[in-house]
């Protein structure tokens, strides 16, 4: 029998229920939630990243929502300090810890460790200049291992990824090849007819919410470069409020990037190993 500590892992692309379904093995097996969301850590930025409200939760306790303002990034090292602590004090209390979101990457941090090369000013300031598509079209040139792991709209990881590259050639693999935790996965995967109307009905939604505004606020806040590493719907939006797209174009941007992004992390899914599945 594992000696290692039990976690379970509500995984799955975006819009697919996996808060709806974390909040229910909680329910059924003493647990609390840990979210995986490397943009609800972020106070305001509610609609944008389809925060879980009070009402979704249940009266069950939900942790690393809401911990961070916008202006102070959260890295994946800060999450795995953050989840393993959390981890092991929820089940010195006796509590499971549910661990549930989309951000896959930081399940891997979490399992397998992370690359702990040191950051390069020079070449970070002359990546950072260019464009998410240049850096990305440059990862799959280099390493299409990790480009096919990494949100290729994600300018800070992109950034990163290359970084390493400079040093090792390619990104290395994983700290370890076992995960830290015996994992319990609960994975899903919906059909993608189906994910795909998911994913258009709540982008609607959102749009009904305000997101343009909240968009708005939290460019004034944090201004341009900020706002454009809080994902792709405050970039693309960011981009309409500056009057570089026009108000039409929104929702099919944001549509057809949503969907890649999906794509992707069902992709994600396909690489765990026979026995999560």
């Amino acid at each position: 029998m594992s000696q290692k500590p039990h976690i379970i892992a509500v995984i799955g692309p975006t819009a697919s229920g996996k808060s709806a379904k974390a909040v229910e093995l909680a329910k059924e097996r003493n647990g609390e939630v840990i979210s995986v969301d490397s943009r609800q850590v972020y106070r305001t930025l509610d609609i944008g990243t389809e925060k879980t409200s009070t009402e979704e939760m249940q009266r069950v306790p939900h942790h690393l929502i809401d911990i961070r303002d916008p202006e102070t990034p959260y890295s994946a090292g800060d999450f795995v300090d953050d989840a393993t602590s959390l981890i092991a004090k929820l089940i010195a209390e006796g509590k499971t810890p549910v661990l549930a979101g989309g951000t896959h990457f930081y399940f891997d941090a979490l399992l397998y460790g992370l690359p702990g090369e040191p950051v390069n000013p020079d070449l970070r300031t002359l990546l950072e200049a260019r464009t998410e598509e240049d850096l990305f079209t440059e990862l799959q040139n280099k390493d299409p291992r990790r480009a096919a792991r990494i949100d290729p709209q994600n300018k800070r990881r992109l950034v990163r990824a290359l970084e390493i590259i400079e040093t090792h050639g390619t990104v290395p693999e994983r700290e370890r090849t076992e995960p830290a935790y015996d994992v319990e996965w609960v994975i899903i995967d919906l059909p993608k007819e189906e994910l795909r109307a998911r994913i258009d009905a709540r982008l609607e939604q959102t749009m009904e919410r305000g997101l343009v505004d909240e968009v708005r606020r939290t460019q004034a806040r944090v201004g341009d470069a900020r706002l454009n590493e809080l994902g792709l719907e405050y970039r693309v939006i960011g981009e309409y409020l500056r009057g570089e797209r026009s108000e039409a174009s929104l929702l099919p941007t944001l549509s057809s990037r949503l969907w890649r992004y999906a794509r992707q992390q069902k992709q994600w899914l396909r690489r765990l190993p026979p026995t999560a599945k």
